[in-house]
């Protein structure tokens, strides 16, 4: 079982500081400004489904990619109610494997950078591009090395909602710019709290390895955007935007 296999009951809880449609509405503007304003989406890592639900409302034939079966799981929970229609599919990225081929493809909150190598991002952009027609556009974002050496660092943060306490702490490794992420979770029973741990790892990659690996892989980058903005790169950016075509 992989963490975010346990740790798929929670995602939704811990995630509600996420602006889903802000988010959605900011890839769907890089979607279009690029000529991905319709036809089939391939949501890669896509967890429980919240983004992919939203670019279905938005008239997309979607597709979601993600190797926990648990989240794929609550994905599912969430479009019976929803009458979301999408195709769900559990892969690694690394190891994408469609029955044909897609319009466009997202990759969003930071699940890039759970990639332990440059090489594996290579392989993962390698995959995208093989199963993306010519003129595609593949969106995605990272953390950026700021964020990891700056503020997630060797920091500790404090979660709580209703029923649920959790306490997250990080070690990071300037030689590798990996920072290990450790959460305690306790959830309430009766009068009694269950405690249970996840620990994953995430990497930080500069921008000219992403770029370089995108273009070795047949795509031609448009675009490196600070996080939800038209605006370029700067030293203290937390999150970027890539925008790529497929050549």
């Amino acid at each position: 079982m992989s963490a975010y296999d346990a740790l798929a009951r929670f995602y939704d809880l811990l995630t509600t500081d996420v602006d889903y449609e802000k988010r959605g509405e900011y890839i769907h503007s890089l979607l279009i400004e690029h000529g991905a304003d319709k036809g089939i989406m391939l949501d890669l890592s896509c967890g429980t489904g919240t983004l992919t639900e939203f670019f279905y409302k938005k008239g997309y034939d979607m597709i979601g990619v993600d190797k926990s079966p648990e989240m794929l799981m609550k994905a599912r929970q969430k479009f019976f109610l929803s009458g979301c229609d999408a195709l769900l599919l559990c892969q690694d990225i690394r190891e994408l494997d469609l029955y044909g081929t897609v319009d466009c493809a997202i990759c969003t909150l930071d699940s890039i950078n759970h990639l332990p190598t440059i090489e594996d991002i290579s392989t993962a952009f390698s995959r995208v591009s093989l199963f993306l027609n010519r003129g595609g556009v593949f969106v995605f974002d990272v953390n950026t090395e700021y964020k990891h050496r700056e503020i997630l660092g060797d920091n500790t943060f404090v979660l709580e909602e209703d029923d649920v306490f959790v306490v997250w702490q990080n070690a990071y490794e300037a030689s590798d710019k990996s920072t290990d992420i450790c959460l305690d979770i306790f959830t309430k029973n009766g009068e009694l709290y269950e405690r249970s741990t996840e620990e994953f790892t995430e990497w930080a990659y500069s921008t000219r390895e992403l770029c370089d690996a995108l273009t070795e892989n047949g795509f031609e980058v448009k675009a490196v955007y600070d996080d939800l903005s038209r605006e370029c790169e700067r030293e203290d950016s937390e999150r970027l935007y890539f925008v790529a075509v497929k050549k």
